[in-house]
């Protein structure tokens, strides 16, 4: 256990399963798929999800900075160009659109001026809600740029009848009205903020296509299992756990574990502790030892692990 936990106590009759994420279609492409000479990565605004682009004939390149037109889930959209994507991993065929066109001073006057109307639908959203005795929580509201459509997500602990409550902003609005319920990681995505870390949330500032995140990411990195010092703000395992499991799972490699015994200097030792981030290895001796050696020492003969 590493140092920064190892005053801590777990508390073994937590149910930590609560915590985990629901195993997502985890299926990607792999080296099967080819990708585009060139490909961009850019955020829908409103959300902070990110989308994989790649250029049609007409475009021949594009700058960070700059605004185009994608299509998305819900219909064709404004979307920031965040800069070249070198070294894309994990993605499938389905995850890449085209670029449809970019963004005309238009586009963005029109964008500028929905915006303005979203914070008025947020507050007509509330309104109609609470008339309707409907226990929702909205968190973002947006307008798309080249339909009549405008989105609603919420968040809600229980699957929420709201029908009467679309026919309702559909009166108001006079557009199509589509309510997203999200769950608590998508909220977080949406609304950002700073984790235990002191950092902006990883889903909101960093990768928001993270693979679900479970329990044995946390013992991979000899975490405390403690609800409290694994969770995020909402609600879930942190998002980091999952950002760093592949670097600790890869220099876990090349460490024997805890536990392991191994002989050593004329005495037989138990190795209590291995750090991969300092390379260092723990290990308490029959006769009382304790030393502490560099990973680097370490090797493997016949199965079984020795000190040089």
């Amino acid at each position: 256990m590493s140092d920064i936990f190892e005053n801590d106590i777990d508390n073994q009759t937590e149910d930590l399963s609560v915590l985990e994420d629901e195993d997502g279609d985890s299926e990607v492409d792999g080296d099967t798929i080819v990708y585009p000479d060139v490909l961009y990565k850019t955020r829908l605004e409103y959300s902070n999800e990110g989308i994989y682009a790649s250029l049609p004939q007409n475009i021949k390149e594009l700058n960070a900075g700059e605004y185009v037109i994608i299509p998305t889930r819900y219909g064709k959209d404004l979307a920031l160009v965040l800069g070249k994507s070198e070294h894309p991993v994990g993605l499938r065929k389905s995850d890449i659109v085209v670029v449809s066109r970019k963004a005309t001073e238009e586009d963005l006057a029109r964008y500028n001026e929905y915006r303005a109307k979203e914070d008025e639908a947020f507050a007509v959203f509330k309104e109609k809600a609470a008339s309707h005795n409907l226990d929702m929580k909205l968190v973002a509201v947006h307008f798309l740029l080249e339909e009549l459509k405008a989105l609603f997500f919420f968040s809600s602990d229980n699957r929420v009848d709201f029908r009467e409550l679309v026919k309702d902003l559909v009166s108001v609005f006079k557009m199509r009205i589509e309510l997203r319920q999200i769950g608590v990681r998508d909220e977080s995505r949406i609304t950002g903020g700073l984790g235990v870390c002191g950092r902006p949330f990883c889903c909101n500032s960093i990768n928001d296509r993270l693979p679900p995140v479970s329990i044995k990411m946390a013992k991979e990195q000899n975490l405390s299992l403690n609800s409290v010092k694994i969770s995020g703000q909402c609600g879930r395992l942190l998002c980091c756990l999952s950002y760093e499991y592949n670097w600790y799972a890869e220099a876990r490699r090349s460490l024997p574990n805890e536990g392991q015994h191994i002989h050593y200097s004329d005495t037989n030792f138990r190795i209590t502790d291995v750090n991969p981030l300092t390379k260092m290895v723990k290990m308490l001796g029959e006769d009382g030892r304790l030393l502490e050696i560099n990973a680097s020492r370490f090797f493997k003969e016949n199965g079984r692990w020795k000190i040089n």
